[in-house]
């Protein structure tokens, strides 16, 4: 699917069922919560897969990784619980260890997965990982993989962003520390998109309430934007197709 310009909540592509395979809980809602949100609007099936329990997720020392492990499952099920979602798997990996995990043991458990849900829609990061976080480029390879090995059923669309966001958004990307060191962000021009989400209202109060309960990660970032300027950060969703 390919749109020129954005479309809004209540034109709705068809996406059918939705499958998100992502690396840490809260990397769904910032990039999809719209779009899953959306799905769910239509009565479409949405499942989503999460490597890790994001435990190394938090700079506040009293909290153990396995505390915050705990934590971070618990807001995972509230956020996706205000989208309507209500089908999740975690893979069980550790955070910040994807990279050295064998390729082999993760594409298959995710083919098992994509072989049971049957998505008409696959998301997941690029091979950039949006951030540049490793988890996020390993996570994208293994989604990748499973769906080519799955016959590429469906389509696979790679979460990007715009020029106009780099343009809108840097500063205050740059001021959070948003991508990781030597990171380059995805750049794709409106053209080239395959799907981009302008959130009405509902679909933005949604996202909203799916990042505010994931709050041992967004409270500080809300803190320091403010509420406004926090909602209209990520109010837009992007994606660009994978090469077959």
């Amino acid at each position: 699917m390919r749109v020129a310009e954005p479309v809004d909540g209540s034109a709705g592509p068809d996406l059918g069922t939705v499958l998100g395979v992502w690396a840490h809980p809260d990397d769904e809602a910032y990039l999809s919560a719209g779009l899953m949100a959306l799905a769910r609007r239509a009565g479409h099936r949405v499942v989503v897969v999460t490597a890790t329990a994001g435990e190394q997720g938090t700079s506040d020392p009293p909290l153990t990784p396995e505390e915050l492990a705990h934590i971070r499952r618990r807001e995972l099920q509230a956020s996706l619980a205000a989208l309507g979602v209500t089908e999740h798997h975690f893979l069980g990996y550790h955070d910040g260890r994807c990279a050295a995990l064998p390729n082999t043991e993760a594409i298959a458990r995710l083919g098992e997965l994509v072989a049971m849900v049957r998505p008409d829609t696959v998301v997941t990061f690029g091979p950039d990982g949006m951030t540049g976080h490793p988890d996020h480029r390993t996570v994208s390879t293994w989604a990748t993989a499973a769906w080519r090995a799955a016959g590429r059923s469906g389509r696979l669309l790679y979460a990007t962003l715009t020029p106009a966001f780099h343009a809108a958004w840097g500063p205050v990307n740059d001021r959070l520390g948003v991508w990781m060191d030597g990171a380059q962000p995805p750049s794709t021009p409106t053209d080239k998109l395959a799907l981009a989400l302008e959130l009405d209202d509902d679909l933005l109060a949604a996202k909203n309430a799916a990042l505010r309960a994931q709050a041992s990660q967004t409270a500080p970032l809300i803190a320091a934007l403010g509420d406004e300027t926090y909602r209209r950060w990520w109010s837009r969703e992007y994606f660009v197709a994978a090469p077959g």
